[in-house]
């Protein structure tokens, strides 16, 4: 009977979210719901009182806010408005300079902000009007930057990475090494479609050297040296043992902030825009977790996910198998949840059957993310073409963008076929720390 109630509470949790309930208050209500409908109202009430502070209290948890603040702070500075003349300097030479300069521009801005949305949103601003007077179909110019901006959520820090390590109670460290690897081939797999491209049809993007007055390498470097500096102390002080990730956050905010002041950007404004969307963005996740956590405890009580992993373990279920499965599952979530509620709603299903499959929560957690992305370039919720929209609404259409990431979409599924078929991609960096 319990397994029963797990399943009708699974499919409530489903109908609220396609009627567009807010994912955390699904969550609470389902999970609040069930668990009165089992043990009772003051049972209930006893694990709503406590599990937003067990979670909440997380010390790893306080590295969410330090790292978006490092992001905020950078972004409304304008710490990261050189990095696309940077790579600009660096790759001229090569054909669709400009797209791959941003694809390579997203990476860099990934490494201090940790938000998908905020480097599509940044690199959108600046590279599309350059690539669409440079000839470049705005379609392409618009679908390159909204896949590039995926890459902001895969090389650390990531908010999505840090979340799923202190929900699965995995190494966050381990979960970031891993996402260094996956966001490099993420971001080579992109430039490489756009040298085909370049190659194979010329009316999308032209194919000869970047022309104009580039600047040279040095003055590009000091445009940029904030974020190399910012880049060198958090991931030299976290891949080297002397931060924690919780630490590194604090520092890397601290570094932000002082990287601001040295360049003259740091004011009033700058810092008041970013607390305030420091806290407006800490208070969506942490609800959310809450929620999830919740809902986890909801599950544990009816032992649905026992139930579902004996179940496919009694079915001998293949690897292969399983993670069709998975991948599935997370790219037609994609399609219409954002990535947070998609990942904290399923991660209570999928993290006992893993654990009883033998599987490395580190290298799923890598998967996971990546698949998240995927879902941030799909119709009809696909966030970074929107993003994009609202950013070039005189250069494209919704309908250009979506047509425009089609083959950066297939470079994604590429990827996500070599993280299953060679996982030791993704573990090697963390097998190494």
């Amino acid at each position: 009977m319990s397994v029963e109630t797990g399943f009708w509470g699974v499919g409530i949790l489903f109908a609220l979210l396609l009627l567009r309930v807010p994912v955390a208050l699904s969550l609470i209500a389902v999970s609040f719901g069930g668990i009165v409908s089992l043990l009772g109202l003051k049972p209930a009430f006893g694990i709503l009182s406590n599990t937003p502070y067990s979670f909440v209290a997380s010390w790893t948890m306080s590295a969410v806010p330090m790292f978006l603040l490092m992001g905020f702070v950078a972004f409304h500075a304008r710490l990261t408005e050189g990095l696309f003349d940077a790579a600009k300097a660096l790759l001229w030479r090569v054909p669709g300079a400009l797209a791959v300069s941003s694809i390579f521009a997203c990476s860099g801005f990934a490494a201090v902000c940790g938000s998908s949305l905020a480097t599509a949103a940044s690199m959108g601003r600046i590279a599309i009007p350059e690539m669409v007077r440079a000839g470049y179909s705005p379609a392409i110019s618009a679908g390159s930057i909204a896949a590039g901006g995926t890459i902001g959520a895969l090389i650390p820090p990531s908010i999505l990475m840090i979340l799923y390590g202190v929900f699965s109670e995995t190494s966050i460290t381990d979960v970031f090494l891993g996402g260094v690897t996956v966001g490099i081939i993420t971001a080579l797999s992109y430039a490489v479609i756009v040298l085909i491209l370049a190659w194979t049809r010329p009316d999308l993007i032209p194919r000869g050297r970047l022309e104009g007055n580039q600047l040279s390498i040095g003055t590009a470097l000091r445009k940029v040296w904030p974020v190399l500096v910012l880049i060198l102390l958090v991931f030299g002080g976290l891949f080297s043992g002397y931060f924690t990730a919780t630490e590194a956050g604090a520092v890397g905010a601290g570094g932000a902030i002082l990287c601001a002041a040295a360049v003259g950007t740091l004011n009033r404004k700058v810092m008041k825009d970013s607390l305030l969307e420091t806290l407006q963005t800490t208070a969506s996740l942490l609800i959310i977790g809450i929620g999830a956590m919740m809902f986890t405890r909801f599950l544990g009580i009816t032992g649905l996910s026992g139930f579902i992993s004996r179940t496919i373990g009694g079915a001998d279920v293949s690897y292969v198998q399983l993670m069709f499965m998975i991948v599935v599952v997370y790219l037609l979530l994609g399609m219409v949840m954002e990535p947070f509620g998609a990942m904290l709603v399923t991660l209570p299903v999928f993290l006992p059957l893993l654990n009883a499959e033998g599987i490395s929560l580190v290298w799923f957690g890598v998967l996971v993310v990546k698949l998240l992305e995927i879902g941030m370039i799909t119709p009809p919720v696909g966030l970074n073409v929107f993003v994009i929209r609202n950013v070039a609404t005189d250069y494209v259409s919704t309908t250009q963008i979506f047509a425009g990431v089609l083959p950066f979409f297939l470079a994604d599924i590429a990827v996500t076929v070599l993280i299953i078929a060679m996982p030791s991609l993704v573990l090697a960096l963390p097998g190494l720390w």
